[in-house]
């Protein structure tokens, strides 16, 4: 008999039990051999003093099971209180934020019925690293944090994430007019790794990403695989979400 897998789950917060609970029911009638050890993390425990909403006993689950099911979660507004998700990312090394994007149509309608786009979006740094100062009294500003290792992994990642998948297209985004040395950096290295031998085969391109942006909302049969910094990953994976149907479902 196979053995049952260990993992973590966390209803979290809003409609986030409700989610689980309809997601925990497909598993069970699918019959996976699941062993579940449920944690409490997000608000409950924000407001019981615990600034990155999650206990350490919590989060030695979840480094134990390696595997962890999270619903939505609620970060309160104000000072003192650290993203969840942003501690998962960094704490685990979570760097690659995989985004497919498919459209159902015609169960969910869509003016692009043949959608399917898998957005890769880095995920521990650009300016979701979350470094900001107050300079003065009315002038603040914020890091955009960028790293060549960085930036190399997540780009490798997409590479061969597209060649195990048989995609045939990678497309690098970024903002590298305006902001020449990161997002420059970001690009240069793209340009690099879809030179290698072993990528020669993969069509590679590049977008500025408020054109990139406008493609996807209005042609995304055009796209396959994108690789791009945290941010835009962010907002581009919302605008891919939104035109194969609905934002919520995705």
């Amino acid at each position: 008999m196979t053995k049952n897998t260990n993992i973590t789950v966390a209803y979290g917060d809003g409609i986030g039990p409700e989610i689980m609970e309809a997601t925990l029911l497909i598993l069970k009638k699918a019959e996976a051999r699941l062993a579940i050890d449920t944690i409490e993390i997000g608000e409950a425990l924000y407001l019981k003093g615990f600034g990155s909403g999650i206990s350490d006993q919590a989060m030695d689950t979840v480094k134990r099971n390696k595997i962890l099911l999270k619903a939505p979660i609620t970060t309160p507004q104000g000072k003192g209180y650290k993203s969840l998700n942003v501690t998962f990312r960094k704490s685990l090394g979570l760097y690659a934020n995989i985004r497919p994007t498919i459209s159902y149509h015609p169960f969910v309608k869509t003016n692009h019925p043949n959608m399917d786009i898998v957005i890769v979006r880095e995920n521990e740094e650009d300016l979701y690293s979350g470094i900001e100062y107050m300079s003065t009294s009315n002038s603040f500003f914020a890091l955009k944090l960028i790293t060549h290792q960085g930036c190399e992994k997540i780009i490798r990642y997409a590479f061969e994430y597209a060649k195990r998948n048989n995609r045939k297209k990678v497309t690098c985004v970024t903002k590298d007019n305006i902001m020449k040395v990161t997002d420059g950096m970001f690009h240069r290295i793209f340009d690099e790794i879809s030179q290698e031998q072993e990528y020669s085969d993969m069509e590679s391109d590049h977008y500025i990403v408020d054109i990139g942006a406008a493609k996807i909302a209005s042609k995304p049969n055009q796209f396959d695989v994108i690789v791009t910094l945290n941010l835009y990953g962010d907002i581009l994976s919302d605008i891919a979400s939104e035109v194969s149907g609905s934002v919520g479902l995705a």
